[in-house]
């Protein structure tokens, strides 16, 4: 059996795209964890595996398969990355995407970047998830001997946000998998160490469930502006400058959605033989 794929990375944060739309393709997560080895396989850090849509004018239903064979609800960059995809010349058509996390709407823009509506965030407990009585901005984690504070923020999947001093010396290695695998984040969290570095900018390193740090998570970077926003820190648009360059995001406040930008790019095609 062949099955056709498409490279594709926005920021250093790769995929592999296949399109099963019209011949359903399921892999294993013992497959996925093959195929994404770096050194034996393709290397990525999610497989998006395009099926038929399921709502009423979509253009595709997504599923997100991270490196370790999990799935996931939803991904920022991912999602630039397949309406990147659906429309390689860059049409301006506007694309509904849909995902366990829910739907999207992206466009790519002239430049080749995509613009994406990530819908809006959602701070209840219930809805991140989060074990914890009530809402709160800041919610504290005990980590070992040390207690630390952190915003929580479901954009489609949850995201625990950290304020460092400098992003550069950030514990990300030491500090992401304990946040990541929590107890009160029932299921797992990604883990954001951002710095604040002004009212339009932050700098950001994320650990991601199931990948480890990568070069850029476009929920993350949602996700530490709205956190970011909502404490008071920064203005209604921001660069989030990550290790793999730089997005853009819009938050205008509760009720309002998250906008982001930034590119996706394709790398290269191949089939793989099962």
């Amino acid at each position: 059996m062949q099955v056709s794929f498409t490279k594709m990375q926005g920021l250093g944060n790769d995929f592999i795209v296949i399109d099963a739309r019209h011949r359903p393709f399921t892999p294993s997560p013992e497959l996925v964890r093959r195929l994404s080895h770096r050194r034996t396989g393709i290397g990525f850090d999610q497989a998006l595996i395009l099926e038929s849509p399921r709502e009423p004018g979509s253009t595709a239903f997504y599923r997100i398969l991270n490196a370790d064979g999990s799935e996931v609800e939803q991904c920022g960059n991912g999602a630039r990355c397949i309406a990147r995809f659906l429309d390689p010349d860059g049409e301006g058509q506007d694309l509904l995407l849909e995902s366990i996390g829910g739907l999207v709407t992206a466009r790519v823009l002239e430049d080749g970047n995509v613009l994406v509506n990530m819908g809006e965030p959602h701070f209840l407990p219930s809805d991140i998830p989060l074990q914890a009585e009530q809402e709160q901005a800041r919610y504290c984690l005990k980590l070992g001997d040390e207690q630390i504070q952190v915003g929580a923020v479901s954009m489609g999947n949850p995201h625990a946000v950290l304020r460092v001093d400098k992003v550069e010396t950030a514990p990300v290695a030491q500090m992401g998998p304990g946040i990541s695998a929590h107890p009160r984040f029932p299921q797992h969290t990604n883990a954001g160490f951002m710095e604040i570095a002004g009212k339009s900018t932050l700098k950001l390193r994320v650990y991601e469930r199931g990948v480890g740090e990568t070069l850029a998570c476009g929920t993350g970077a949602c996700a530490a502006a709205v956190v970011a926003r909502r404490w008071g820190e920064i203005d209604e648009t921001v660069d989030v400058l990550l290790p793999g360059g730089r997005l853009q995001v819009t938050w205008s406040g509760p009720g309002q959605p998250v906008w982001m930008s930034g590119p996706a790019a394709f790398v290269f095609e191949g089939i793989i033989e099962l």
